[in-house]
């Protein structure tokens, strides 16, 4: 089993990320730790929100009061939701947090069922829980965990795994070429995207472009594609290098290829709802360009906002990471297209959103449909810039994938093993 311990400010994203799935039948509420029951059972964001508000405004010294655990058995384990209760109930006290209020969610929506449990590191006395050592202490009660509920035990290998990240191009450390290929070679294994421009502005992220190249060959038309580095302000501080030099899958005729099969995948992707409502509520409950990228940030989203020579905004990308997923924001809904954001930052315009605070169900529900393309994403130190613009960075959101390729991998040779 493998934990996540997600630390940020946002405490109604983080119920709001957890209620959708609940919403859209892909979780459950499985425990309530010192937080009042209702008589119907039924709750919503705002009431979690506040029951979690004398701790929030007890300690205003402390940024990062949520925490966001996610705790994740191997695909092969069944576990109950009495021991999933009993689990989280143990981790929590282990890690300090039996105290403090707790809403523990399961969510069935990929092959992995797993439970997320969203609570706060301030006490009701205005103390901040000692968080020293977390990820030793989490590891060895994971351990602890596996032995007593009779789960896979993680390999060392999948104990490692948050230390797999792809970084983004430093050109001033040298070998460009390299770090260019660390990234492109993989980042269409791991991401949805349609375009050329959506590619772009997740490959902005590891200060990359893409630059298509048209020429002639025996007089038929060729497209090529060369890739640059770029430096913190966006600008080319490399030679251009082919893609044939990384591979079949960073080449155009096989983005081509990628960009279809996305399209597809993006139709019934039931991340786009998610998504969607959630930068809604950032547009609701932020008031700059600043806050809004920040608070998207915090839930594993990256902003990219494209702008002429004269400031208008006039393209804006959002990159899901808990669905590895990018679109642009007309796409996601014509109501996120970029004028609108260019009325609001440029012209102080702020559009009025309407977000309704539909109630949770305490009832649990059956995992019908998993969505594989989903994966779990719980951020936590995020490497920003000062202006969190362009090449706002969310490491720990693409390390995660190499967990899932390796809980693929073992199955896929449990597979192989039984036709033998």
């Amino acid at each position: 089993m493998i934990a996540k311990i997600g630390k940020g400010s946002n405490m109604y994203g983080a119920i709001l990320y957890n209620q959708q799935k609940v919403e859209a039948e892909n979780g459950a509420v499985l425990l309530l730790n010192k937080i009042p029951d209702t008589l119907d059972g039924r709750y919503s964001v705002a009431y979690f929100n506040k029951c979690f508000e004398p701790y929030l405004s007890a300690n205003i010294k402390t940024e990062k009061t949520v925490r966001h655990i996610s705790l994740n058995p191997d695909p092969a384990d069944k576990v109950s939701d009495e021991q999933f209760t009993e689990m989280a109930c143990e981790y929590m006290e282990r890690m300090g947090y039996g105290n403090q209020p707790y809403i523990v969610f399961k969510h069935t929506d990929i092959d992995r069922t797993h439970i997320h449990i969203v609570s706060t590191c301030v006490g009701i006395d205005g103390k901040k829980i000692p968080d020293d050592y977390d990820h030793p202490r989490s590891m060895a009660i994971c351990r602890d965990l596996e032995i007593k509920y009779n789960l896979n035990k993680a390999t060392e290998q999948e104990q490692k795994q948050d230390n797999k990240i792809f970084k983004p191009v430093d050109y001033q450390s040298g070998d460009i070429k390299s770090q260019i290929a660390s990234v492109v070679r993989y980042l269409p294994k791991y991401y949805s995207f349609s375009t050329m421009g959506s590619y772009n502005a997740l490959l902005s992220l590891f200060n990359i472009t893409a630059e298509e190249v048209k020429g002639e060959r025996n007089g038929q038309t060729v497209n090529g594609l060369v890739y640059v580095a770029l430096d913190e302000n966006g600008n080319k501080v490399s030679n251009p290098f082919k893609a044939s030099l990384f591979g079949k899958d960073a080449g155009v005729a096989q983005l081509q290829k990628h960009f279809e099969q996305s399209k597809e995948k993006m139709k019934t992707n039931p991340a786009r709802a998610v998504l969607k409502n959630t930068v809604e509520l950032a547009m609701h409950t932020t008031n700059s360009e600043v806050e809004f990228k920040k608070q998207l940030a915090e839930q594993g989203i990256n902003t990219v906002v494209r702008r002429n020579d004269s400031g208008r905004v006039y393209g804006i990308t959002f990159i899901d990471h808990q669905s590895r997923s990018v679109w642009n924001g007309s796409a996601l809904d014509r109501n996120l297209s970029a004028n609108l954001f260019n009325e609001w930052w440029s012209n102080g315009n702020k559009p009025e959103l309407k977000i309704q605070d539909r109630p949770v169900s305490k009832t649990n529900t059956q995992d019908d449909v998993p969505t594989k393309d989903l994966f779990e994403f719980i951020p936590q130190e995020h490497s920003q810039s000062s202006d969190l613009g362009l090449f706002s960075l969310l490491p720990d959101a693409l390390g995660v994938d190499y967990e899932e390729e390796q809980f693929a991998k073992k199955m896929k040779k449990k597979k192989k093993g039984r036709r033998l």
